[in-house]
């Protein structure tokens, strides 16, 4: 196949990628967005095998194949709690064949420097490419490859500290070695000094001491974020991972790869700014990694936590005209969503005003509650985002919380020295009860204590989400 046939494929690929961004935008496009996105690959990838400078046949089909089956078996194991740790570990895989390319472009352009006149002329594929280059051209593909190693690897370590704070194995609170943002800002300073150095003599040395420092940026920068703020790490490291495929999209002269990086790259940082915004973050300390931590002592919070149990919350809701319920990461963990479905569905027929509100960082995946109401069915036009619900609640009778802890607390609004101070929050305590679905009295993934499960017209139904709502559905009549 020639040249014409793969690129005007990329440009139906890349077309399919944009309609499949542009899809998941809304929920009643979402699952034809995702075909877009299928086809698209698909394509991709079919073009890639078969267009110019292709070869190793079996090596490909053996590898997608592989690839492949391991992509289904994890699809059909990993459950929707898990699938934010599960993003975070494809985001590294992205990270790590981001550095492996531009090491193998490294030794090609080695290999090829070290060869006469003769033997260039013989080459094809890639050390073609790399052979017919003048200097200057040496010199932008030696950039596109540092650069494309430095995304990489920092994108690497980044989602692999993600993945282990996401799934509890590494601590959720932020830590950062002595010196902090010093010892970032140094190693991030010594790999540009490689960079000259790489630029000017290609050195291997130079390239490696660039890795192990884009390593330990990675590494350094996602553990000083504290479990409150990662769905806003997942969102940034789908943006790094993005720059880093596009940054190699140059490397390989793959106009595609560099359209769907620059897709990515870009849509990731779109997303992590506006989450930013939702937690009253600034964008530039989310990049270096310079958030979730406190300025000063917590403001102490007084009285007690009172319960109530399934009789007392269904006499509530019996009586109750208007209802908001908040979902978070305890009714994913507790797989409550088809409990909270029919408590709806029972509600609704009674002739009761049902509604959700969703936090833009609610669960710890941008989308997470949104992707567990449609698996329930519950219907779209009742799921409102914050800022079209949150001045309803001092007209609501009934707030029920389930499994969330800080999109709610009204610490937020009440103590500046809180981790989460500043953030919007749903002002659910606004309303003129108020019950919470939770496990027991601790304070959760990210260790703030919330203020509103002590307020006087707030009441603990204390539980797993799923069994305390199966107890509860039979008494709505």
């Amino acid at each position: 196949m020639d040249y014409g046939f793969t690129t005007a494929a990329y440009v139906v690929a890349a077309v399919l990628f944009i309609q499949s961004l542009g899809g998941l935008s809304g929920q009643e496009s979402a699952k034809r967005a995702v075909w877009y996105g299928i086809v698209g690959m698909a394509l991709a990838i079919a073009a890639t095998i078969y267009g110019p400078g292709s070869g190793n046949w079996l090596i490909s089909l053996v590898m997608i194949a592989a690839g492949g089956a391991i992509g289904w078996y994890v699809a059909q194991r990993v459950q929707m709690t898990e699938m934010p740790q599960l993003v975070a570990a494809m985001h590294s895989l992205v990270g790590l064949a981001a550095v492996f390319i531009g090491y193998n472009t490294h030794i090609e352009m080695v290999r090829v420097a070290g060869l006469d006149e003769a033997a260039r002329a013989a080459l094809d594929g890639f050390a073609a490419v790399v052979a017919h280059k003048s200097g200057v051209e040496v010199s932008i593909l030696r950039v596109e490859t540092f650069l494309g190693v430095f995304i990489g690897a920092v994108t690497f370590t980044g989602s692999v500290i993600a993945f282990g704070k996401l799934a509890g194995k590494v601590d959720g609170k932020a830590t950062k070695l002595p010196g902090g943002h010093l010892l970032n800002a140094t190693a991030a300073i010594v790999s540009l000094a490689l960079l000259v150095v790489y630029l000017q003599s290609g050195s291997t040395l130079a390239l490696l001491g660039m890795t192990v420092a884009a390593l330990f940026i990675g590494y350094h920068l996602i553990m000083g974020i504290g479990g409150a703020d990662m769905p806003v790490v997942v969102s940034m490291l789908n943006s790094y991972s993005g720059w880093a495929a596009a940054a190699i999209g140059f490397s390989l002269s793959n106009d595609l790869l560099i359209v769907v990086g620059a897709l990515v790259g870009s849509s990731g940082a779109i997303l992590s700014y506006i989450m930013c915004k939702a937690m009253n973050r600034s964008f530039i300390s989310v990049i270096l990694g310079g958030f979730g931590g406190t300025t000063g002592p917590a403001m102490e919070v007084s009285g007690e936590q009172v319960a109530i149990d399934a009789e007392g919350v269904a006499a509530a809701l019996n009586d109750a005209d208007s209802i908001i319920i908040i979902p978070g990461y305890g009714m994913a963990v507790a797989q409550a969503q088809q409990s909270v479905s029919e408590l709806t569905r029972k509600l609704r027929a009674k002739g009761k005003t049902v509604r959700f509100a969703i936090h833009p960082v609610a669960g710890r995946l941008p989308g997470h509650m949104n992707v567990l109401l449609a698996e329930a069915k519950v219907p779209y036009d009742i799921v409102l985002e914050m800022d079209e619900i949150n001045e309803d609640f001092p007209t609501t009778d009934v707030a029920i919380v389930i499994g969330s802890n800080d999109i709610v607390n009204p610490a937020a609004q009440e103590d500046p020295n809180s981790p989460i101070a500043g953030m919007p929050v749903l002002e659910c305590w606004k309303a003129k009860q108020v019950f919470v679905s939770k496990r027991g009295q601790g304070t959760g993934y990210s260790g703030i204590e919330n203020p509103l499960f002590y307020k006087e017209n707030t009441r603990m139904f204390y539980g797993d989400a799923k069994k305390s709502l199966d107890a509860l559905l039979p008494m709505i009549e």
